[in-house]
């Protein structure tokens, strides 16, 4: 009789549980996918119902459908109807039928993310609001969806501060909130991101120094902060960062020295630190960084020599140092940098020589030495340069005669030479360059006459050759031009008129 009473004692509360179950077809213990579904739906239309009314918003597809989850029981009357939103405009969803993708990038949607329930997607794992027109501040709750690895909220009308808790969000991989009119200071906090691949604060208003906390950030591969209005040194910390492929700090107000440590971000192929006022020595410890292929330290205040192992970087495509104070010789080993595009060292205080090995750079489209103070000869090599279409010598103190193969430039748009002492004769050879739209050689010394071989420049627009020491006539082959808007011949010694159509 006790065993039997124990027995039954021990076998009721299987049957309690058995009887509810059966007795109640929509009891679960836990939560369901479904009524995650469902918070996920209805989170999705309270946010939808805040933002403005407009045609994009019309272009959401956020119209529940609804079905029978009770379709198989007879005894249910009254089934309850269910929303799934995966398959909506935008949205995607995980094996479980829960939210794991919003994607809404380009939609025009407008308003703000303060009606976004973030505690209501628990499994959301990539959000794209970017290039809308969402405004405000950026909610603090956003560290609620804990495993984001995706966050683009960039290209919006978002204000306020970053808000600390984003650095919660430890699974984030990419997270870009650029062109924004965010303020405030970086947040120390975001150095707590150690996932973080891609880090795009660019084109804010972001103000203060650049926290030391992003050198944890050691995944980095790409981080941009240009166009701020960032203060302070760049930190040494920047260094530890030598996954770095992309490295851009520019158009801010950073000063003091660039960081010798720099020269560890091995994998960089592109740096730019231009429009800074960073001033001091272009460190020699930038000759390691042997990816490089694009490297802008223009428009700062740097100063001493061009340090010559930048010779070592044979990677470059793109080398900007124009526009600081930088002095002494053109290093002979910039004639190494054999996959150069563009060179621009003008607005600096470069003296000496033009390197001779400059010809061997025949893959350069541009080169600017205009405004320093070098001297001596335009070296005849810069005749190979037969990629060139700009090329501007100008306000130097260059002497003796243009070289002739000058003449082989035949892509050449702009031709610079003004400002110096050049003298001799114009080569009759620059009558080659049928591609020339900008002539410019005054204030030089140039002698005796302009050669009739001008008229083959049907494509020129400007043509200066004002005080210098020409003579002759003015030939009348320069009617030819007919699409020469400025023509200066002024402070020569040149004799007859000019043809009638010009």
């Amino acid at each position: 009789m006790t065993s039997l009473s124990s027995g039954k004692l021990c076998f009721l509360p299987y049957c309690l549980v058995i009887f509810m179950y059966v007795s109640s077809p929509n009891w679960v213990a836990f939560p369901s996918a479904t009524s995650t579904s469902d918070t996920e739906a209805k989170a999705l239309l309270k946010w939808k119902a805040s933002l403005f009314p407009n045609k994009a918003l019309n272009h959401l597809t956020w119209y529940p459908p609804t079905h029978n989850i009770n379709a198989t029981n007879s005894s249910n009357t009254n089934p309850k109807p269910r929303t799934s939103p995966c398959t909506w405009t935008g949205v995607s969803c995980n094996s479980a039928g829960s939210v794991s993708t919003i994607n809404l990038s380009t939609c025009g949607i407008q308003g703000t993310l303060h009606e976004f329930s973030f505690l209501s997607f628990p499994n959301l794992e990539y959000l794209d609001l970017s290039f809308n027109k969402l405004f405000d501040a950026i909610p603090a709750q956003i560290n609620y969806v804990s495993k984001l690895h995706y966050l683009d909220i960039s290209i919006n009308q978002l204000s306020g501060r970053i808000p600390p808790e984003i650095s919660l969000l430890r699974n984030l991989t990419y997270l870009g909130l650029y062109k924004n009119t965010l303020l405030g200071e970086i947040p120390n906090e975001i150095g707590n991101l150690k996932s973080l691949v891609g880090l795009y604060l660019q084109k804010n208003q972001l103000h203060g120094s650049i926290p030391r906390s992003l050198g944890n950030l050691t995944s980095l591969t790409h981080l941009y902060l240009y166009d701020n209005k960032l203060s302070g040194l760049i930190p040494k910390e920047i260094g530890n960062l030598k996954s770095l492929v992309i490295l851009d700090l520019s158009a801010n107000n950073l000063s003091g020295l660039i960081p010798l440590n720099i020269g560890n971000l091995i994998n960089l192929n592109i740096l730019y630190l231009y429009s800074n006022q960073l001033f001091g020595l272009i460190p020699k410890e930038i000759g390691s960084l042997k990816s490089l292929m694009d490297l802008e330290l223009s428009y700062n205040n740097l100063s001493g020599l061009i340090p010559p192992n930048i010779g070592n970087l044979i990677k470059l495509n793109t080398l900007y140092l124009h526009s600081n104070q930088l002095s002494d010789l053109i290093p002979k080993e910039i004639g190494n940098l054999k996959s150069l595009v563009d060179l621009e060292l003008s607005y600096n205080n470069v003296n000496g020589l033009i390197p001779p090995n400059i010809g061997n750079l025949i893959k350069l489209n541009t080169l600017y030495l205009h405004s320093n103070q070098l001297s001596g000869l335009i070296p005849k090599e810069i005749g190979n340069l037969k990629s060139l279409v700009d090329l501007e010598l100008s306000l130097n103190n260059l002497s003796g005669l243009i070289p002739p193969n000058i003449g082989n430039l035949i892509k050449l748009n702009t031709l610079y030479l003004h400002s110096n002492q050049l003298s001799g004769l114009i080569p009759k050879e620059i009558g080659n360059l049928k591609s020339l739209v900008d002539l410019e050689l005054g204030e030089n010394q140039l002698n005796d006459s302009i050669p009739a071989s001008f008229a083959n420049l049907s494509n020129l627009d400007i043509l200066i050759l004002r005080n210098n020491q020409l003579s002759g006539s003015i030939p009348q082959e320069l009617e030819n031009l007919k699409n020469l808007t400025k023509l200066y011949l002024d402070t020569n010694q040149l004799s007859g008129y000019l043809p009638p159509n010009i």
